[in-house]
């Protein structure tokens, strides 16, 4: 629901555009408040939780605060250390680094800092959560430019693909270097495209709608006719 409610905020914000009318403001607004109610509701289930393990004996209100106190401290050793960064993307690395050593502390050795991203979350999140977690480590292109250069790599392959097998795969590959680029341009693919399919759709609806008033449908278009009624409603 959390994500609902950040995909509805982005889409207005990006409707605003310029000065937003009262009614939007009031809507932003309301969503807002819709998101502070969520997380209210997430600390009622954390703190329901505690006392149930509390009434069990198992733990308490104090300890989970302790424990999740010890260990914002031991990430984030730029603040309650010694330890000097020069950006937030040290700071991430640093926390990798942390859940690492926690990680074969606790007996998992063997993980990989990729096993830590949910296989549960839809595949665009999941991609873009395998990346993040590769880049932290080093493993990343050198620069946008470079990212951008593999996605034109991937199309050119994908375009070649002889059959379905490969075509399978090499979608597959355009699409995770394109969540690539849009990570290393600091863009929500998801977002993004949210925004850009409401884009599509109301363009279509629009071109549509002028096509029902003159008594004509898309069918009976050709290619040229059906690109300038497209560019008339751009």
């Amino acid at each position: 629901m959390h994500r609902d409610l950040e995909q509805k905020v982005a889409q207005l914000l990006f409707d605003l555009g310029g000065v937003p009318g009262v009614d939007r403001l009031e809507e932003l607004v309301s969503l807002f408040k819709q998101v502070r109610a969520e997380r209210l509701v997430r600390l009622l289930e954390v703190a329901m939780h505690a006392e149930i393990a509390a009434e069990q004996r198992r733990f308490d209100a104090a300890q989970v605060s302790e424990a999740v106190a010890a260990k914002m401290v031991a990430r984030h050793p730029h603040v309650f250390g010694d330890v000097t960064v020069a950006d937030a993307d040290e700071v991430l690395k640093n926390w990798e680094h942390a859940k690492g050593h926690e990680a074969r502390n606790s007996g998992r050795a063997d993980e990989s800092v990729v096993d830590r991203v949910p296989a549960t979350l839809p595949a665009l999140a999941w991609a873009l959560g395998l990346q993040k977690r590769a880049a932290r480590v080093g493993f990343d292109f050198e620069s946008p430019t470079q990212t951008a250069e593999n996605v034109a790599e991937e199309a050119r392959e994908l375009a070649e693909a002889s059959d379905p097998k490969r075509a399978f795969e090499e979608m597959g590959d355009l699409l995770f270097a394109v969540v690539s680029l849009a990570r290393r341009m600091k863009i929500n693919p998801e977002d993004a495209l949210r925004v850009a399919g409401e884009r599509f759709r109301r363009r279509f609806a629009e071109t549509e709608a002028s096509l029902r008033r003159d008594g004509v449908e898309f069918r009976d278009l050709d290619r040229e006719a059906m690109a300038k009624r497209w560019e008339e409603t751009k």
